[in-house]
Order: C-alpha cells, then structure tokens, then sequence
C-alpha cells in the first residue's frame, strides 16, 4: 500500500504522498533508514532528503501551483511525529482561504483529489525533471 504513493525515489530517501494529508498535494520526504533524528542522518542522507524537499516544492509548484508552503519536520512523539523513530519531512501546498494549519491537525478534513491520482500526476511530474 505505502508502494503506491511513492513519487519519487532517490539513492538515500524518497518521496511519498501522506496517506492522511492535511492539503492536496501534502508529500513526506524520508531517508530509507530509519533514524528518529536529524542529527543520525549521514551526510548523504541530509543533502539528498534536503535535494528532495525542494524538488518536491518544485514539482509540486508546477503541478498545483500553491499560494505557498508549510515545510517542516515533527521530531519526537511529543512534537506530533507519526512514524516512532523514522524522521521524515512533510511538504505542504497552502492556498489563500484553506484551512488554517492548527485546526487541521484537530479533526478530519476532506481533500478533493484521491490519493491515487495525485500519485500518477506527481510521478508524472517528477520524472520530467
């Protein structure tokens, strides 16, 4: 299941759409080994997880041209990490008027896309560059 919402795959991390997104369009960047800390990632891991957060943020520029950005890493439990010792990044497109950030992580929310085809047209985009 993960499988199908990986967009892009690097040598050190990947790209992956977040199966509970708080906007269309939300991607997580992740080294494939697993660490709870930045500070754990080799070099090579930081730049390309790093490389891979801007090329998201471009792919994602061109593809839903977002009004903006939340970038960012939830580092522990206590600061709202998902995955128990595996840092990820979380890339998400913001739009005038959407949903604060704050009350999304509060409740559900309804993304008008499904996660499958926002999947084939982020691939799509990815492979473009």
């Amino acid at each position: 299941y993960l499988e199908d919402h990986v967009v892009r795959r690097g040598e050190q991390a990947f790209v992956l759409l977040n199966d509970f997104p708080y906007n269309s369009g939300h991607v997580l960047v992740a080294p494939y080994r697993h660490v709870a800390t930045l500070a754990a990632l080799t070099a090579a891991e930081r730049q390309e997880v790093m490389d891979l957060l801007v090329q998201a943020q471009d792919v994602l520029t061109k593809v839903m041209r977002p009004q903006g950005f939340n970038v960012g890493f939830n580092v522990g439990e206590a600061a709202g990490a998902g995955v128990k010792d595996h840092i990820h990044g979380h890339v998400v497109p913001r739009w005038n008027g959407d949903t604060n950030f704050m009350p999304v992580l509060g409740g559900p929310r309804v993304v008008p896309e499904a996660l499958d085809d926002t999947a084939r047209i982020l691939r799509e985009a990815f492979a473009a560059i």
